[in-house]
Parts: C-alpha cells; sequence; structure tokens
C-alpha cells in the first residue's frame, strides 16, 4: 500500500517544522507539499531543507491548487482567513483536511461546515493527547458537579494573538455539554470593575499573555467547600504534531464530515 501523500499549509512557522518532522518520521506517509504566504522567505525552497531537516525534494510554495490535486490530506496550522480558503480547495479535491488553527469567528466556522459537507475536515483547538482527555475529565467533573462553578485559566506566549485560546474555549464546550447549556450563552470574559455578583451557570475565561510559554490550562470547579483544579502544562508544541499526523491518516476513508480529536482518539 502506497503512502499517504501530505500536504503541509505554514511549512515555514515553528508548528509547520514541527508537522513536517513528524510526517518524515511517521511510517505509511510522506511530505507531498508545502505551502505558505506569498512573501514568505521559504517560498522556493526544499520544505525539508528549511525547516533544518535532510532535503525532501518539495519546494515550498504560495500556490495550492497544482499540490492539493494529488494530495490526499492537508495538514493546516495557519490562520483563519487560510483554513476557510484550504477548506473550500480541500473540499474541490475530496481529501482529508486536518485544522489546527485557533480563534475562528462564526461566520468562519459555518464554512468550515459548509466545506465538510463534501469532504473531512477534522479540527480541534488542540490535537494533543492529554489535552484530549482533559476534556474528557472535565465534561465528566461538570456533570458530576453542576452546581459547581467552573472558570478556565490559560496562559500562552507573547506572541498569540487569539483570546481565549482555542483549548480554553475547547475545554469550555466541554463543561457546557455537559450540563445540557450553550457556550455562547454562558461565557463572561475580562472582567473588570463593578462587574456584579458571578452568574449562575457561567463559565468563566481568563488569558495571560507573556514570554514564551507553550501553552498551560486549569479548569476550576468551585463549590462551597471545596475546589477541584485540572491543569495541563504543554512543554513542547512537538506535541500537537503527532496527533495531526495520526488524524490525517484517520480520516482516510471516512465519510465526509466535520469531526474532532475525539473522534480519531475513539472517545
Amino acid at each position: 500500500m502506497s503512502d499517504i501523500r501530505i500536504v503541509v499549509a505554514g511549512a515555514g512557522g515553528r508548528m509547520g517544522h514541527q508537522i513536517l518532522r513528524e510526517v518524515t518520521e511517521t511510517p505509511g506517509v510522506v511530505v507531498h507539499g508545502a505551502l505558505e504566504a506569498p512573501n514568505h522567505p521559504a517560498i522556493g525552497q526544499d520544505a525539508g531543507t528549511q525547516a533544518g531537516l535532510k532535503p525532501l525534494g518539495v519546494l515550498v510554495t504560495s500556490d495550492p491548487l497544482p499540490v492539493l490535486a494529488n494530495a490526499q490530506a492537508l495538514i493546516d496550522f495557519t490562520i483563519p482567513r487560510v483554513s476557510v480558503e484550504l477548506a473550500a480547495l480541500a473540499a474541490q479535491a475530496r481529501i482529508v483536511h486536518v485544522i489546527g488553527t485557533t480563534g475562528c469567528n462564526d461566520e468562519e466556522n459555518a464554512k468550515i461546515r459548509a466545506a465538510a459537507r463534501h469532504a473531512v475536515i477534522v479540527k480541534s483547538g488542540n490535537m494533543s493527547l492529554g489535552i484530549n482527555i482533559l476534556a474528557k475529565l472535565v465534561k465528566d467533573a461538570a456533570a458530576a458537579l453542576p452546581n459547581y462553578d467552573v472558570e478556565i485559566l490559560e496562559m500562552h506566549h507573547r506572541r498569540k494573538v487569539d483570546a481565549p485560546s482555542g483549548t480554553a474555549l475547547m475545554l469550555g464546550e466541554a463543561a457546557a455539554a455537559a450540563r445540557g447549556i450553550s457556550l455562547a450563552e454562558h461565557s463572561e470574559r475580562g472582567r473588570d470593575g463593578q462587574t456584579g455578583a458571578r452568574a449562575d451557570g457561567a463559565i468563566g475565561f481568563a488569558s495571560l499573555r507573556g514570554g514564551s510559554v507553550v501553552g498551560e490550562h486549569q479548569v476550576i470547579l468551585a463549590g462551597p467547600q471545596e475546589r477541584i483544579v485540572l491543569t495541563h502544562i504543554a512543554q513542547d508544541r512537538a506535541m500537537f504534531a503527532p496527533g495531526a499526523v495520526a488524524a490525517a491518516k484517520w480520516g482516510q476513508g471516512k465519510k465526509p464530515g466535520l469531526y474532532a480529536m475525539a473522534d480519531v482518539l475513539g472517545g
């Protein structure tokens, strides 16, 4: 059986480098293409060389059409606007699209859902095994302790542009789903000044930014006489790469639809 041909979007970035490394080290998959923005310095370079790997014989390009035409999967850690554009192209090519991009708004998510009618899309705010286990624990705890207040604290490096993080929102969605409520209608963010008492059923978010923190998340369930704190600390962004490649492999042969890492992991 031939190797699965994977295209890496954002190939010139830190996460792109990790994905390229993971693909080259994983049996059964191969780097078929590498994409970057038109003016990125990696354009025209060998995808492997610019990522600190051995040459792969694949040049980084800004034109997705030729590389997607003969690919079987696309792994995409870019920005929302680009992910939406790539989702439409992946749907046309009928290939698996793995989206690790965070910060998508409602309109962008709606476009990605529309593309998923024609292709397999695996989208997750975090593709690490540990975080997805944490999400399951949060869901179980929120269901078992329906009257406990839920607060989510996250910290990331100073260059992260969206807040709350996609992972924090994923954890919030897990808590909301356990209680049968809408996160959009019960989320509280950025409290400041005379905010009044905490609303019953609210799920609070706080975001910290600084230094080179890869990612830290705490989910706090605060009850009348006790407090439970569930914590995940990411020590290296390389932890996201195995999950993304596993998702690209898992999606082969699946029916079109929008999936999450919980589906990939069998949750």
